[in-house]
């Protein structure tokens, strides 16, 4: 092989990897956008979190078509026996979703951690129905305990 030869194929590939060098850097880059994939993450923290997962599930549960049982089993899993009974006899009386102190689902929901003591911790919840233009709001006064992290009241906020 000539001098002449070599240096062409070692031109050759160098080009050819700065040509895959290039192509490889800009496979990750999706559209021509730099900007990072959307994420969520969690952790197990304290007590308002464990209510807005409440909430946030439970809502997408009680909407869903279908979703059969979840929403009781949510409720199992979240709530304290005590309330379950005592949201049971509030339902039969008021015709209505305990959890939610509503006949209807809301479109939004936003928890928000309040004071502390005695064992119990307070959150509130702000359930938001009608459209985004005109929404209205209701909350709620969520009491969890703090050993268990499960709520054990709701109740409308006066």
């Amino acid at each position: 092989m000539s001098r002449t030869s070599r240096s062409r194929t070692a031109v050759g590939a160098l080009v050819a990897a700065a040509l895959l060098g290039t192509a490889g850097a800009s496979v990750p880059a999706f559209a021509g956008s730099s900007a990072p994939s959307p994420a969520r993450s969690g952790a197990n923290g304290p007590a308002y979190d464990r209510v807005a997962n409440f909430y946030g599930a439970y809502i997408d549960a009680v909407t869903e078509e279908g979703s059969g049982h979840l929403g009781s089993q949510l409720r199992t899993f979240y709530l304290t026996k005590d309330l379950r009974t005592r949201l049971a006899k509030w339902e039969s009386r008021e015709h209505a979703d305990g959890v939610l102190r509503a006949q209807d689902v809301p479109r939004a929901w936003k928890v928000t951690a309040g004071d502390s003591g005695a064992g119990h911790t307070w959150s509130t919840v702000r359930l938001t129905w009608g459209s985004a233009q005109h929404p209205t709001y209701t909350y709620l006064t969520v009491q969890s305990d703090l050993a268990t992290k499960k709520i054990s009241d709701i109740k409308a906020k006066s």
